[in-house]
């Protein structure tokens, strides 16, 4: 009788493939303990930054500084576009990696995710989709790129004497030389509008990232209240700016 007992212990799976019998009572134990199994799920309670454990990263503070020489904005009414200004409060984005070259890109101040729709349109989104999700690749000149995860141009099989049969591509984030998107159908990878360098944040920069995370203040509030405060400087160096000028007369 004892031997037949040793020989159905051997006989049992777990014992055969131990590592496989621990991780599956590592999952259930999560699962027991109150907490989502899958990590995308999980969302940030806190929404100042940190770790987002259903994106699977910690993010990195940038700012994306396009070839075109603006700065990519992502606001809280959905707008997206570019600016020239060094510290505005909506060119800080946090930049997360979801996958081996997948990223999220997030406005800190607006707390909306930069999308792109199956039109090709950017916009900014107030949850987190797949149409959030870009393929970020290094550019032979030092810049990155940024295309659509889930859509793109689809190859043509059939050509005419007139026409080749055209090649898949990509459709990348770009902002033209006027600050304004352009639509992923008409983005090329080789083009300035397409090209962007992340930039680490100055001085001023990391001040306002201090400022929202100490504030009990929403993204918008704090937002504003920024560009209200730089509002009331320029208006103040306006007049002195003008008796300079009426000196040097």
């Amino acid at each position: 009788m004892f031997i037949i007992l040793v020989l159905l212990n051997l006989l049992h799976p777990s014992y055969q493939n131990p590592r496989s019998f621990t991780a599956r009572t590592f999952k259930m134990q999560q699962c027991d303990s109150g907490q989502i199994c899958d990590l995308r799920q999980r969302r940030d309670a806190v929404g100042h930054g940190g770790v987002y454990e259903y994106l699977g990263g910690a993010p990195r503070h940038r700012k994306l500084y396009c070839a075109t020489k603006y700065h990519l904005q992502i606001h809280p009414s959905g707008k997206i576009d570019g600016t020239l200004e060094e510290n505005s409060p909506y060119s800080i984005l946090e930049i997360t990696a979801v996958q081996v070259g997948v990223v999220v890109i997030k406005g800190l101040f607006s707390g909306r995710f930069l999308a792109m729709n199956e039109k090709g349109r950017l916009y900014a989104s107030a949850a987190f989709n797949q149409q959030c999700e870009f393929m970020e690749r290094i550019h032979e000149l030092g810049y990155n790129t940024y295309a659509s995860l889930h859509f793109r141009t689809s190859p043509t099989s059939t050509a005419t004497s007139r026409r080749r049969a055209s090649a898949e591509r990509l459709w990348y984030v770009a902002i033209n030389g006027k600050g304004r998107p352009r639509s992923g159908r008409k983005s090329r990878r080789t083009e300035k509008a397409s090209l962007f360098l992340p930039r680490v944040l100055g001085r001023k920069d990391h001040a306002m990232v201090n400022l929202l995370s100490n504030s009990s203040l929403g993204y918008r509030q704090t937002a504003h209240r920024l560009t209200a405060r730089r509002g009331q400087r320029s208006s103040r160096q306006t007049p002195e700016a003008l008796e300079s000028v009426e000196d040097d007369d």
